[in-house]
């Protein structure tokens, strides 16, 4: 019997049942990114502030190469759902742990070589780089607990059981904020703090996640040796992943990129950035939920061969992307300056901050179809497209650096609004070919 909790047809009701869920699920995540900023910040040492965020981007960038986890997982779930194929619905979430156990255990083991490439490229000062090092030394060992949680993260919500993943994702990231405030401010260990609150959380969370998915499989997470190492199923599943990695870590070198040039630009610089990247990344999980919603429910119609359910789910997420990212982009205009304040203690890195606070406000608008298309895609399985656009999409993201470098800080900023338009416009255009290929 198939464990999925997915009602039939697609109404705006369904899209915002598995959106809001999963979109408060989200918030919390660019929340920590936020909350670390705001309690580092009251430290009031731009250099602290700018080594906690390139830290922080560091891990997204490192731990977001692996997303396939997550998203690759909500696909193959989504589409055992449509098919009622209860026994792949088990086998999805075995396959993803075992994969996520061996990734985890290889990035700590070479946890040295890709600190030292990720400073160099960094290129920060000094200062920056000290406070760095104290965060990664800790949170590096949260790597297979954090590669875990995606996975099962990405199986509930591939099964429709997105309150479960509500609650389990809220549990990690509001013992994080609690433990990293304590631990920085009341216990005084600084950087160091807000790293291990961030390692003791995604342990927990793992230990969570197994114990709700147990309980949901009645007891047993193991499934048949034969099914677990089917050859059609691991092929799929490998050539999935890697384009999904490619993907991803085009995506991640972009978000990379432009931390980088932040840094180059000096340490006030790169605090500004950081915390209106932290606003846009508020508004893009919003953005998130409603691709969660396309991943689940195109992905389902596609393994039940439903086209019309296929079209809706494509329409309502993007329907409801723009009415998020209109909203957001609102409340970012009135409201940005006194964020910034909250953020931070230094009058530089509030005065830099302002200048560039319009383009925090127009990023989501900008980066609705991108995000719609991406759960799109992910949910069909359309993996190799999805691939081949981003890089394409990566490359006029370059173009627009390049040609716009003598605007500093404002090129940097344009050339990311091109990269988000680019990537939705070029999905939107591929999708009736991919449609047609799919459903006949």
């Amino acid at each position: 019997m198939s464990l999925a909790a997915v009602s039939g047809g697609v109404t705006h009701r369904r899209v915002l049942a598995i959106a809001l869920p999963m979109t408060l699920a989200h918030l919390t995540t660019p929340m920590l990114g936020v909350v670390d900023a705001a309690v580092v910040g009251r430290l009031g040492s731009a250099s602290l502030l700018g080594g906690v965020a390139l830290a922080a981007i560091i891990f997204d960038m490192l731990f977001w190469v692996f997303g396939f986890l997550r998203m690759g997982t909500v696909g193959l779930a989504a589409q055992a759902v449509g098919r009622r194929d209860a026994v792949e619905e088990r086998a999805v979430l075995a396959r993803g742990l075992l994969v996520a156990g061996a990734l985890g255990l290889l990035i700590v083991l070479l946890r040295t070589p890709i600190e030292s490439a990720a400073l160099s490229l960094a290129g920060a000062s000094e200062e920056v780089n000290a406070a760095v090092r104290d965060y990664y030394a800790i949170r590096i060992f949260a790597a297979p607990f954090t590669l875990a949680n995606y996975v099962v993260l990405g199986w509930l919500v591939g099964l429709g059981r997105t309150g479960r993943a509500l609650v389990l994702q809220l549990g990690i990231n509001v013992l994080n904020m609690v433990l990293s405030a304590a631990l920085v401010l009341g216990a005084g260990w600084g950087v160091a703090g807000s790293a291990a609150g961030t390692l003791v959380a995604e342990i927990v969370g793992a230990a969570a996640g197994l114990v709700l998915c147990a309980v949901l499989l009645g007891g047993r997470l193991g499934v048949a040796k034969t099914v677990l190492l089917d050859k059609a199923r691991l092929i799929q599943t490998v050539m999935l992943n890697r384009d999904i990695m490619i993907r991803t870590a085009a995506l991640m070198f972009a978000f990379s990129f432009f931390a980088a040039q932040g840094a180059r630009a000096g340490d006030v610089t790169l605090a500004a950035n950081a915390i209106l990247q932290n606003m846009v990344m508020v508004a893009a999980y919003f953005l998130d939920g409603f691709a969660t919603a396309a991943e689940q429910i195109c992905g389902s119609a596609v393994g039940a061969r439903r086209r019309a359910d296929f079209s809706a789910g494509v329409r309502l997420s993007i329907v409801w992307g723009f009415a998020f990212a209109v909203l957001a982009g609102a409340v970012y205009l009135i409201t940005g300056p006194a964020i910034v304040d909250a953020m931070s203690t230094s009058p530089e890195v509030r005065a830099e901050a302002r200048i560039y606070l319009l383009y925090a406000a127009l990023l989501p608008v900008a980066g609705v179809t991108a995000y719609a298309f991406d759960g799109v895609y992910i949910g069909a399985l359309w993996s190799r497209d999805m691939r081949n656009l981003m890089l394409a999409s990566l490359g006029v993201y370059l173009g627009v650096f390049l040609a716009l470098r003598p605007l500093g800080n404002h090129g940097l900023w344009l050339a990311m609004l091109a990269f988000l338009l680019a990537r939705g416009g070029f999905q939107a255009l591929r999708l009736p070919a991919l449609e047609r290929r799919t459903f006949g």
